[in-house]
């Protein structure tokens, strides 16, 4: 047997192509599984049910479906991919991916832009409708069990500059506020270094009671695990032990600790688990403490 080398399969590509002469790869029998599960339960018709009044009943030209918007969050998730341009290159790489959003080969998959503009067109709220109502799903069929339930929390970074906070009470600038602290403390006309070192021998100069971002008051002034500070929020999900589901996913305070923003997120994971389960899990959380054997909490959030 000879070897083949690139150079001899060098050519120029042909113009035209027979539909017949396509190479069709195996299908992907998990997404194949997936959108079969997905056009039983009729999510299409669910979510453009729930999307109806973010469009114009009439005018206008089409849209990304809000099922093909929908599917490439889950294929971000399946394929872990934490950006909308790389959800948009590979589905517009990959043959099983076009499959599973329903485009053909002559035929253009959303680009990054559009997903972008989807998802900041569409509600938070009814980001969680879709995501309960999968959760019915999960629960009709038996794959949610809700018995033993783990919660974790992990810090999230703003995408907010630590230098442009401002005084809750007047909206001082961080900068002008400390110049008025050097002033006071007899440092006439301080230059940047100065007050780079005298900010330096400060304590306790970022409180979030004093502080906090003009562009996301949200954020709290966090040490993050690589011992830096920065504006953050804290992620706490919740997941079932025994099938891997995800219950619920809920937004905290990155300055509070787990023991106080636990039970929130605990309370949001019993609503699609049943009333069993929810009675489970209250002769297993004591209002007094937390209880280790339901939940185990390994948060990297610095309190």
């Amino acid at each position: 047997m000879a070897m083949g080398t690139r150079r001899t399969r060098e050519r120029q590509q042909d113009l035209w192509i027979a539909t017949s002469d396509v190479v069709v790869p195996a299908g992907n029998a998990f997404y194949d599984r997936l959108n079969a599960v997905l056009d039983e339960h009729r999510f299409d018709r669910r979510v453009e049910h729930l999307c109806r009044k973010f469009y114009k009943s009439q005018y206008g030209r089409p849209s990304m479906a809000p099922g093909v918007y929908f599917r490439s969050l889950l294929i971000g998730y399946f394929e872990g991919l934490d950006s909308e341009r790389g959800i948009a290159w590979r589905s517009a790489d990959s043959l099983s991916l076009r499959k599973f959003l329903g485009y053909a080969l002559d035929e253009r998959t959303p680009d990054h832009s559009t997903i972008s503009r989807t998802r900041r067109l569409y509600w938070v709220e009814t980001h969680k409708a879709v995501f309960r109502w999968v959760l019915r799903i999960l629960v009709k069929e038996g794959l949610i069990r809700g018995q033993t339930v783990s919660i974790d929390a992990t810090t999230l970074e703003a995408n907010a500059a630590l230098k442009s906070i401002v005084r809750r009470d007047n909206g001082q600038g961080y900068e002008e506020y400390l110049k008025g602290l050097a002033e006071a403390a007899g440092l006439e006309n301080p230059t940047r270094e100065q007050l780079a070192r005298f900010d330096r021998k400060r304590k306790k100069k970022g409180s979030n009671q004093d502080w906090e971002s003009p562009s996301d008051p949200d954020a709290r002034i966090t040490r993050m695990k690589d011992g830096r500070t920065h504006l953050a929020h804290k992620a706490e999900h919740a997941v079932d032990l025994s099938t891997g589901a995800l219950l619920a996913i809920t937004l905290q305070p990155a300055d509070e600790g787990d023991t106080t923003t636990i039970h929130t997120t605990l309370q949001e994971a019993q609503r699609p688990c049943g009333r069993s389960a929810r009675q489970g899990w209250r002769r297993w959380w004591p209002t007094r403490g937390i209880t280790a054997a339901v939940c185990s909490a390994n948060s990297t959030a610095t309190r």
